[in-house]
């Protein structure tokens, strides 16, 4: 079974092209030119062992206007590739669960690849408003992005930390690790939907 998924997205705001692969080996070729999304991206690819791509171009790159827009349109494209990528979802695992400490920040993912997506977030990002281009207030709206186009349910949770890079760093990896064990094959049911209702 093949896992992969492409998509080209062309906004009057940004143009993306994105590809995924689910049964991958940790491949990250990223490049929107914000640095610190970038940064993340790669990390969720290495800890999802997903295979990952993406060219990202939008209207950050027009002097005085900021990153949102290719923020959340990557979010977009991402998610409907995982989604596209995962097909009608025989023998998946679905529900993940990853805590990743990160020096004095601690953050933990839940999800649940269920059809109905929903986002849970708790932390606080005010201790530092920007990181390099990438403005922390983003975070948010692209986790929902994520989970609303991938079609899951998502908690993020910070239970404790201090430093921002250091928060929204372990929820890019806590939720690659938990959408590894997610979208992982249970070999004793792998032609089943994992559902009572036998479809999600």
């Amino acid at each position: 079974m093949t896992r992969i998924s492409h998509i080209t997205r062309n906004t009057k705001e940004t143009q993306i092209e994105l590809s995924i692969n689910l049964d991958g080996t940790g491949q990250a070729d990223i490049s929107t030119g914000i640095g610190f999304l970038d940064h993340m991206l790669t990390l969720l690819t290495f800890h999802s062992d997903f295979d990952l791509k993406i060219i990202g171009h939008g209207d950050h790159e027009t002097v005085g206007m900021d990153p949102h827009h290719l923020i959340e349109d990557v979010a977009i494209a991402l998610g409907k590739c995982i989604s596209e990528a995962l097909g009608n979802k025989l023998g998946i695992r679905r529900y993940g669960s990853f805590t990743i400490p990160m020096d004095e920040a601690l953050v933990t993912c839940d999800l649940d690849i269920s059809g109905r997506p929903y986002l849970v977030f708790h932390a606080d990002l005010s201790g530092n408003q920007k990181l390099g281009g990438y403005d922390t207030e983003m975070t948010e709206e692209f986790f929902r992005a994520l989970a609303f186009n991938a079609g899951i349910t998502l908690h993020l949770n910070e239970n404790y930390g201090q430093n921002t890079h250091h928060i929204i760093e372990g929820m890019f990896k806590s939720t690659a690790r938990a959408l590894k064990q997610a979208v992982s094959i249970d070999e004793a049911k792998v032609n089943l939907i994992p559902s009572s209702k036998g479809l999600l």
